[in-house]
């Protein structure tokens, strides 16, 4: 990564770490961070070795959303200022939820605005308990983004929604794996533990497969019943003609433990 101080990036076998690093200031997003996640988010995307992508945090925050401070010394390019930071954050959101392989959030504390959109961005979305949601936005006086006016009504349904967005109440993570922002919650010191369980399986499952579903269940909202079993019915004879596929089928046939290799 060109700005490595701000992403981290770990690779271990076929996953990729990325810890947003701003821990002194919450890991709040500049527009340095913005393009140092939109590069991560490129480069993860366009790597085939990767087969799963997790994203974290570092420090007591998972991210509290944008830099109120820089946004304050924007003065009169405030305007021009939130567009830059958002259009790099949005490249970033666009490629993570587009790209072939699934992404883990390790939401290891709170999440705030755009922090917030990041957090429930995940496939599989794993929360501390001592994490809690807000959307922050109303007690700045701005309107959402990130791509949570677009995530929350699919996730919370609308009417939840609006309540969340327009009241800015604080939600934990208890609350937000109840309500379906989130996959689960589980204790802190136990965190790391799930997160790795998961990444492990979703490591050794068929990549390919599993990026045709997501994209499958991204597409799903705007298709009418009969284009999206179009869509199906062309994923599954891809999945079938991947070696993935064969290898799924005759392991299942032979009652052994398929092996996987993202092919």
């Amino acid at each position: 990564m060109n700005q490595p101080d701000l992403v981290l990036a770990q690779r271990e076998g076929g996953l990729l770490t990325l810890t947003l690093n701003r821990p002194e200031v919450g890991n709040a997003i500049d527009v340095a961070m913005a393009v140092a996640l939109m590069r991560a988010a490129i480069e993860a995307d366009e790597d085939a070795s990767v087969r799963a992508v997790l994203l974290t945090g570092r420090g007591r925050f998972f991210c509290v959303g944008g830099d109120i401070g820089v946004f304050a010394a924007g003065g009169e390019r405030l305007g021009p200022l939130l567009k830059e930071i958002a259009g790099c954050l949005h490249s970033a959101i666009s490629r993570f939820a587009r790209m072939r392989k699934p992404l883990i959030t390790a939401i290891n504390g709170p999440a705030a605005g755009a922090g917030l959109s990041l957090a429930i961005l995940g496939d599989i979305a794993i929360a501390a308990r001592s994490a809690h949601f807000t959307l922050a936005y109303p007690a700045i006086g701005l309107s959402p983004d990130g791509g949570s006016t677009w995530l929350l009504p699919r996730l919370v349904g609308l009417r939840k929604a609006q309540e969340l967005a327009l009241c800015n109440r604080r939600t934990t993570a208890e609350e937000a794996a109840a309500m379906g922002l989130i996959t689960r919650s589980v204790a802190d010191d136990a965190l790391a533990a799930d997160v790795t369980k998961t990444t492990n399986a979703l490591i050794a499952s068929a990549t390919g497969a599993l990026g045709r579903t997501r994209q499958l269940l991204l597409s799903s909202f705007g298709a009418t019943l009969e284009s999206q079993m179009e869509e199906e019915a062309r994923a599954i004879a891809e999945s079938g003609r991947s070696a993935d596929g064969r290898e799924g089928i005759a392991a299942f046939l032979a009652k052994r433990t398929a092996h996987f290799t993202g092919e």
